[in-house]
């Protein structure tokens, strides 16, 4: 058994920014919404049988009361923002797990998911389906992995450590020296991707980096440019890159999903047509019931 694990805001951003605007039948924008339930019946319509998909149900989260810069909702678009209760509503009419967060993020359901099937044995494989680069610290030799079904490539513990030249247990330390622009905290001055990957190659955490750098490692120390004042930057904030640690790690939340079972797609509700009608797509209900019958 395959499970694959949707990061439903990205896909509604992919779709708004890639799709021409359309209206339901109220008037209301929708273009995104439909975009992202074909592309999730795409999938069905593959085989696959175990899916959920993860929404920020509000950008806010329990981040934002940690540091005042984390990203907010205030630059999404309205006719963005408004469908993430359609999307939410319409795939629940299609059958499939939503996981709609407020307090958590989409990204934390992904994780907590990822870490109930893992744990499964009947699972041969976990698809975390997005190319954001905090779930990468979900992945698990080729048990989980990431998937970015734009381009196809899938990502396993290899191609983390390929791409980032750390284990993914470490991609949080790694955020928090590097920074993320995209949530909104900006790391350590002068602690770029390379010296960053350097050093945690080593140490793994921030908390086991030596503060002064006559402590650490000699062959890290004469590879990492500016050595001294990196490690000086870290010794002077190092409770500020633990706490961006902590904004980077993913809340592993194991009551929204109590097994894989819950995953299982068994058709669509008695709604979807409804919907469907709504979304001025009835052929994605033909297309849907199609595949129920074969």
């Amino acid at each position: 058994m395959q499970v694959y694990l949707i990061d439903g805001t990205y896909e509604l951003f992919r779709q708004f920014f890639g799709r021409p605007s359309s209206a339901a039948t109220d008037g209301a924008e929708m273009a995104a919404t439909r975009g992202v339930v074909w592309s999730v019946t795409s999938l069905l319509a593959q085989g696959v049988t175990h899916l959920g998909v993860a929404t920020d149900h509000v950008i806010e989260s329990f981040r934002n009361n940690l540091w005042a810069g984390y990203k907010t909702g205030a630059e999404v678009p309205s006719v963005l923002s408004s469908q993430f209760p359609l999307l939410e509503e319409a795939l629940e009419s299609l059958g499939v797990r939503v996981w709609p967060m407020i307090e958590l993020e989409a990204d934390d359901a992904l994780a907590s998911a990822a870490a109930v099937a893992r744990e499964d044995a009947r699972v041969d494989q976990v698809l975390i389906c997005t190319p954001d680069k905090d779930l990468a610290q979900c992945v698990v030799a080729q048990r989980v992995v990431q998937l970015d079904r734009r381009t196809g490539v899938i990502t396993d513990e290899d191609g983390v450590r390929s791409r980032y030249g750390i284990a993914p247990a470490s991609i949080p330390d790694w955020l928090a020296l590097v920074g993320d622009s995209a949530d909104g905290f900006p790391g350590l001055s002068g602690w770029g991707r390379q010296s960053s990957s350097v050093v945690l190659a080593r140490y793994g955490h921030i908390d086991a980096i030596p503060d002064h750098v006559a402590d650490w490692d000699p062959e890290v120390a004469r590879t990492v440019r500016s050595a001294p004042k990196l490690a000086a930057r870290l010794a002077a904030e190092r409770d500020l890159a633990t706490l961006f640690r902590v904004l980077a790690t993913l809340r592993v939340e194991p009551t929204l999903l109590s097994n894989v079972d819950e995953l299982c797609w068994s058709g669509p509700g008695p709604g979807f047509a409804d919907m469907c009608r709504y979304l001025r797509d009835e052929s994605l209900a033909d297309r849907v019931a199609a595949m129920r019958r074969s």
